[in-house]
């Protein structure tokens, strides 16, 4: 590999890393570095190398945001583990379901999170959870079991989607949203790792590179959306919901 295809990757890198800190979405810019960067390597291996890199930088916003955030452990655990589980089953899934018939239907749903967002100004401003004991444990395993299932299965925008559900369903603000959304990443990335990792699907030296300059973005956007609150990360979601929109419409139309 050439000097210049690590700078770029670490550069895309870097940025992903900073990007899904705050609102998810990193995948829109990794991913698609690695295959234009890399042609000839197989899918897997790339989506391998993506995983570990990710997984270090969502560790890394993870732990940030739980030393400087009150997190609601009651529904992110949960969440977590339920993702853990169904991202396996959405791997599964990969190889007999036609993914290709979930895009008109990923559109519709970000055109409406996007809306609805944009709709309601105050929606994310305010901390208020809505749930309590076996009520909140219930329906944060079928947050995470739908989410998981979806990342394994499909993945891009499932930190962004999280990120919404957690607000819209919970009644989280923007901020402990992005911070328990990190950890049910956490989760759905270990998962896809258990397959791809034993297998062979990865760049051992590539994904050192990417996950130390997704640590770095992470850090910077950690930092940035901690200081700057729910406002910053509302604003961002926004931009990364509406790119996400557009790139679905391109490869759906």
């Amino acid at each position: 590999m050439e000097f210049s295809q690590l700078y770029i990757l670490a550069a895309a890198s870097l940025l992903a890393g900073f990007i899904d800190s705050v609102v998810g979405g990193g995948g829109l810019i990794q991913i698609p570095a690695l295959f234009t960067t890399l042609p000839k390597e197989l899918p897997a291996t790339l989506f391998g190398t993506n995983k570990i890199a990710s997984v270090f930088g969502t560790s890394n916003a993870a732990l940030g945001y739980a030393r400087r955030v009150n997190m609601p452990w009651g529904t992110t655990l949960p969440a977590a583990l339920a993702a853990f589980a169904c991202s396996y089953l959405g791997a599964m899934c990969v190889a007999w379901l036609p993914r290709e018939l979930l895009r008109p239907m990923i559109l519709i749903m970000l055109i409406g999170a996007a809306g609805y967002t944009f709709w309601r100004k105050d929606f994310g401003a305010i901390h208020r959870p809505q749930h309590t004991g076996r009520s909140e444990f219930f329906y944060a395993l079928i947050l995470g079991g739908v989410i998981g299932f979806y990342d394994g299965f499909f993945g891009p925008g499932a930190g962004s989607f999280l990120i919404f559900l957690f607000i819209r369903f919970f009644g989280f603000d923007f901020l402990h949203a992005s911070a328990a959304s990190k950890v049910v990443n956490v989760a759905t990335n270990l998962a896809a790792i258990g397959y791809f990792v034993p297998n062979g699907f990865y760049i051992p030296v590539l994904a050192a590179v990417m996950a130390t300059a997704n640590v770095c973005g992470s850090i910077i956007g950690t930092r940035m959306a901690l200081h700057h609150g729910s406002g910053f990360v509302r604003k961002l979601f926004l931009v990364v919901v509406s790119a996400l929109i557009l790139k679905f419409a391109w490869d759906t139309f």
